[in-house]
């Protein structure tokens, strides 16, 4: 549920694709999984998550390379990835091994000291770097997180093949693939568009264009795309605004009994 929950605000509501993941801690906690477990296991979760993407997109490009011979979009298209890999471990390899969050929240609490009314000590940021290393030093598990990862997304263009069979424009489950995987990669570099608003349309015209499909199949089938995206995840925030407020019932009940 949780998982859905952050999804959907991701998905639906203009917080720039990291709303759904701080509202994910704060749940978490609620269940009772302490702070820093709970901090580390999105941290962990997101940069599997990029990992896994950057992957599904390479998969995209070699089955585009089959389908069109636009030499120019190819090129473009490995640059892209050749200049993106480097970034990708490098951030790896920092959250792996440095105090990012440790350093990060020693610089909030100088910042912010001057507001503080009393000195206190922070060491959240601390319990998250020891999870992370902690996780990181379990290859085994995470090789499968990412695994199942990379299944996941490749099953998902299950929903693109069948949008366009439903649509009367069938193609083939290598195309599906290009669509959904170069479409994500689009909305993953411009992530700060709410709900990627244009950005899904003009990404599946332009995929779609390279596939045979026309502009006007391309936007059936992106709101196609965001019917499911309504469908699946109005229900996930009506979820997740009543255990705030029945939260904050208990709170306010509570607080108010003799």
């Amino acid at each position: 549920m949780i998982a859905c929950i952050r999804q959907a605000i991701n998905r639906l509501l203009p917080v720039a694709n990291v709303g759904g993941e701080i509202v994910g801690i704060r749940l978490l906690v609620q269940q009772g999984v302490e702070g820093g477990s709970a901090g580390a296991s999105i941290v962990v979760e997101l940069l599997l998550s990029l990992f896994a993407q950057y992957a599904f997109v390479a998969i995209g490009v070699v089955c585009l390379f089959s389908r069109t011979d636009n030499l120019r979009v190819i090129k473009a298209l490995g640059i892209g990835l050749a200049a993106a890999l480097p970034p990708l471990v490098l951030m790896i390899v920092i959250v792996r091994n440095g105090r990012v969050f440790h350093r990060v929240e020693r610089l909030a609490e100088r910042l912010l000291r001057p507001w503080l009314t009393e000195h206190r000590e922070f060491d959240y940021g601390a319990r998250v770097d020891a999870v992370v290393r902690e996780t990181f030093a379990a290859p085994s598990r995470l090789s499968r997180a990412l695994g199942w990862q990379i299944a996941g997304l490749i099953a998902g263009s299950s929903e693109t093949w069948l949008a366009l069979r439903w649509l009367g424009h069938p193609v083939g489950i290598s195309d599906a693939l290009v669509l959904e995987s170069l479409t994500q990669a689009a909305r993953s570099v411009f992530f700060m568009v709410p709900s990627a608003l244009g950005v899904q349309e003009a990404g599946l015209i332009g995929v779609g264009l390279l596939l045979g499909l026309g502009s006007d199949v391309a936007l059936a089938l992106s709101l196609a795309k965001r019917m499911r995206e309504v469908l699946f995840g109005l229900p996930s925030l009506l979820a997740w605004q009543w255990t705030l407020g029945r939260r904050i019932f208990l709170h306010v009940r509570r607080r108010n009994q003799p």
